[in-house]
């Protein structure tokens, strides 16, 4: 199998190169995470080249040797042991060599939302919002709320929240979508299963630097925060609203006492937002003439179901239920993403094959 490793193992040699001469600080993260990166290729790439060099020997051995030899016949167990790892060593290797989407070793913005179904889903809204907490908590993620809307009975309206970490995007962006509940809320007395929606956007926080946001573009807002039912919980003008007037999009945040920190951080909500809306339509015409079955980045997809009187999630993309619900609601969700993003591999294979 022919693989284009050879600039790879240039390119490797050449940040090998670069890190021995000290580069500047904002420079050493983004060279070292791409050395890692290469030098799993490489690795792998030579154990497929090994393997096949091994494979070459025992053939020449088998055709060589006498029928009935007991060389003739380690050689023929061996060729065949070889056979049949050398699919899986391979898929391994296209895997690693699949483009990597930048975003996905960077920091990632929430914003969960109660759908339909009253009371039941602005606590449902919040349940999901402990559960990415407690499973960025996990994976040593740090985790800033922006802006949040509670219901009367402490539910959720909307929240929209920051998870910092390496890999927070890579790994939060399979749960964009709607989700769905079915189970007996605690205000029904007939003891009948309703089913509730929240939904989950997930975007890539952007480098201020990488996408060019004009000020000139936003007009910025203040005024008093406020609290359950409108009651105002800061007198003074320190909650935020921008509103980036080419597209119509807006962020607001009102979590912090200083205006100077909502202004930050609705800033950095606006420029996800908008970088997003910019990347979707650029992307819209690609998006149509490929066929996924990951769809979890369409937030109108319904993508999992929670079933408590069953203890089952349905993962519907993967067409799966998971069970241990209550350990699941508690952040452990690992198990899940991993199989989406196996799933997702497995149609690039198909599409890189295909083309």
């Amino acid at each position: 199998m022919q693989l284009p490793i050879d600039n790879l193992k240039k390119e490797y040699a050449g940040i090998t190169e670069e890190l021995s001469s000290n580069p500047a600080r904002d420079r050493i993260k983004k060279l070292t995470r791409r050395h890692i990166e290469l030098g799993r290729i490489i690795e792998k790439a030579a154990e497929l080249e090994r393997m096949e060099k091994e494979l070459a020997e025992n053939k020449s051995i088998a055709e060589q040797e006498e029928d009935g030899t007991e060389l003739k016949k380690l050689a023929e167990d061996e060729i065949e042991k070889i056979k049949s790892a050398l699919p899986k060593l391979e898929d391994e290797l296209k895997k690693l060599l699949l483009p990597r989407d930048p975003a996905d070793s960077g920091n990632a913005i929430l914003e969960i939302r109660a759908g339909t179904g009253g009371d039941e889903a602005g606590l449902f809204a919040a349940e999901l919002m402990r559960m990415y907490t407690r499973f960025s908590e996990r994976h040593g993620f740090k985790v800033d709320t922006d802006s949040i809307s509670r219901s009367e009975l402490g539910g959720l309206k909307e929240a929209i929240i920051e998870v910092k970490g390496d890999g927070a995007y890579g790994k939060l962006r399979y749960e964009g979508g709607v989700h769905r509940v079915q189970r007996v809320p605690n205000t029904e007395k007939s003891g009948r299963v309703h089913t509730s929606t929240a939904s989950v956007a997930v975007l890539p926080m952007v480098d201020e630097k990488a996408f060019n946001l004009d000020p000139k573009d936003v007009k910025m807002e203040a005024t008093t925060s406020s609290g359950h039912g409108g009651q105002s919980v800061n007198t003074t003008y320190s909650a935020i609203r921008m509103v980036h007037l080419p597209t119509g999009i807006t962020a607001q945040c009102q979590d912090e006492r200083s205006q100077a920190q909502n202004r930050e951080k609705a800033w950095r909500v606006l420029l996800a937002r908008v970088a997003a809306h910019y990347t979707e339509e650029r992307d819209k015409q690609l998006r149509q003439t490929r066929q996924s079955q990951i769809k979890g980045a369409e937030r109108s997809d319904k993508i999992r179901t929670y079933n408590f009187p069953q203890d089952r999630i349905t993962d519907h993309r993967l067409n799966e239920n998971f069970h241990q619900i209550e350990s699941r609601m508690d952040g452990d969700i690992e198990e899940i993403i991993s199989q989406l993003k196996d799933l997702e591999e497995q149609e690039k294979l198909k599409e890189l094959e295909n083309s």
